[in-house]
């Protein structure tokens, strides 16, 4: 089927959209939850769609201009999609408000269990209304996505199909530490723009007042908190960021994060399931789609593409609408589009810029590559022979917007177009001179003009770099992030460095370059920025001999 087939099978624009604001549901507990009704103006019944965050309903309707993501003006929230592209398509459209944000009453608990049974009672409210035909799905993305797969976990009779766009699945490792870091720069501005007024952080419901003091006095006294007046306020003041409050008491994984992380309900989601995401969405969404994929049990499809914005789809988020309503046509109305016919997987292939369709991932041709650290900063595949290194020293104190220090290791130019798609490894040895050390890994693809532009990233706090040996894979290492072990300074270790997925064409004469740092350049991303290791410490990277560093790479052959 041609894409113009599909898109003369999907439903076509026939109504008007009529709102009814201010609506009141009941919640199982008696908490009255509050949402806006958008519907086809016309009598009958029709599949309902609910978008569900604490961003607040009215926000997705303060402006209609859509524009790049932008902290400044507060729109990253816009998020809940295009109500009026659908409702002209015969589908109702619920924009409901978390528990404790909005308009809503209660408690919030950042898609904690009380937010998740919200959503079925939402669900099953919707399908018993008179516009409603008892077909249900969710619609939205980021917040709006995650908490689809929480709600779909309950089992909600009525619904019957999902797509969560940009969703990661793994609280800890996904959002809020990265390989162990904290993910500091994005929890410094989010919580400015959510619809929530006042919450009391989610500690004080497992933690008692006397573990809390215990904890906050010795994160008083530890040097990252020492180096940042801004945490120091964050612990002094909790109420202040909340949330922030929470990841500061709770640095590795545990019951804390798992009871907010779509891959431990996996096992629950039993509908069909369409997965979407961007190659750039590696410091949150990217590598939860490919997770998602991997353990769901039911009918499934995953798109991975690329947005106008290197920071995401412009705001209000509208990208995708067609395809999303060629999944609900299926999945709700039983309009059969071909979607189901097609291969599961559809991939942009970067570097050509061209989508390609997949029966699996990763992909079964791959052949795994090892490209080695070497002498002079060279990437190759072959070892040196003769043991080397190769050193930087970070500086905490790195003024703002300066590169920070690090070691670039980069290839020969390519002879043939050259083709990479899917996980990355980094597994390096190095001595360091302090007990702890943060790890910021970046690839790029290095044109002959010497421009580049970034593939992937990943991310390890060295004291967090004990293995799940049960979950890794050579091509995907997995750290438990359960416990810290200090390293002894001027001892060599080996470090194992997941680096999140991508597809991406080296071109005739472009390199490929392995950047590693320290800490994060702010200038490059002010949003994805973290609590690097807050002493001057010397990374020193060894390779050549005993020292097999090298890149693991996924080479798809032409």
């Amino acid at each position: 089927m041609t894409t113009s087939d599909w898109h003369s099978r999907v439903s076509q624009p026939r109504y008007r959209m009529k709102v009814q604001r201010g609506v009141s549901i009941t919640a199982r507990d008696g908490t009255r939850l509050a949402c806006d009704v958008y519907l086809p103006d016309a009598p009958g019944r029709h599949p309902a769609l609910l978008s569900y965050s604490h961003y607040g309903k009215d926000l997705q309707r303060v402006t209609g201009k859509r524009s790049p993501l932008n902290p400044l003006i507060g729109n990253g929230g816009q998020e809940a999609g295009d109500s009026e592209y659908f409702v002209s398509r015969g589908y109702a459209h619920v924009i409901a408000d978390a528990r404790g944000s909005g308009d809503s009453a209660g408690e919030y608990c950042y898609q904690g269990p009380k937010e998740q049974e919200d959503g079925y009672d939402i669900i099953e409210w919707m399908a018993s209304q008179p516009w409603c035909d008892g077909n249900c799905g969710m619609f939205g993305m980021s917040y709006f996505a995650v908490i689809q797969y929480m709600v779909a976990a309950q089992q909600p009779p009525h619904l019957k199909a999902i797509v969560p766009y940009e969703a990661l699945t793994d609280r800890y490792r996904q959002s809020v530490y990265h390989g162990g870091i904290l993910n500091e720069g994005f929890w410094h501005q989010w919580w400015g723009h959510v619809s929530v007024d006042g919450m009391r952080p989610l500690s004080y419901d497992h933690l008692s007042q006397d573990e809390i003091e215990r904890r906050v006095a010795r994160l008083m006294e530890s040097p990252e908190v020492r180096h940042s007046p801004y945490l120091h306020i964050q612990l002094k003041y909790p109420r202040k960021n909340p949330l922030l409050f929470d990841w500061l008491l709770e640095p590795l994984d545990g019951p804390f994060y798992w009871e907010r992380s779509p891959y431990r309900m996996f096992d629950r989601i039993k509908i069909p399931t369409f997965l979407a995401t961007r190659w750039t969405s590696w410091a949150v969404h990217l590598a939860g789609a490919f997770e998602a994929y991997k353990r769901i049990d039911a009918p499934k499809k995953l798109l991975l593409m690329e947005t106008e914005s290197r920071l995401g789809p412009l705001r209000p988020w509208a990208d995708h609408q067609d395809l999303i309503l060629r999944w609900y046509d299926h999945w709700l109305k039983g309009n059969d589009t071909g979607f189901m016919d097609e291969p599961p997987i559809r991939l942009l292939i970067k570097g050509k810029n061209e989508y390609r369709d997949e029966q699996e991932w990763p992909l079964a041709r791959t052949q795994w590559t090892k490209m080695y650290l070497g002498p002079n900063g060279t990437l190759s595949l072959s070892q040196a022979e003769s043991e080397g290194s190769g050193s930087f020293k970070n500086d905490p104190d790195l003024p703002p917007n300066q590169h920070a220090p690090g070691i670039t290791f980069t290839s020969a130019p390519f002879d043939v177009p050259t083709e990479m798609t899917g996980p990355l490894a980094l597994y390096v040895h190095a001595r360091l001179d302090q007990p702890d050390a943060t790890w910021i890994v970046t690839v790029r693809d290095v044109a002959p003009d010497g421009t580049s532009r970034t593939v992937t990233k990943g991310w390890l706090r060295a004291s967090q770099r004990e293995l799940d040996v049960e979950k890794s894979r050579p091509y995907q290492p997995y750290q438990k992030h359960t416990r810290r072990e200090t390293l002894e300074p001027g001892q060599s270790y080996e470090f194992a460095i997941e680096i999140r997925e991508t597809s991406n064409v080296f071109l005739s004469g472009h390199r490929i370059a392995l950047d590693i740092k320290g800490q994060d350049t702010t200038a490059e991303d002010p949003i994805w920025v973290h609590t690097c290791n807050a002493l001057p410490t010397t990374h020193a990277v060894q390779f050549g001999g005993k020292f097999d560093s090298y890149l693991l790479l996924p080479v798809i052959p032409g």
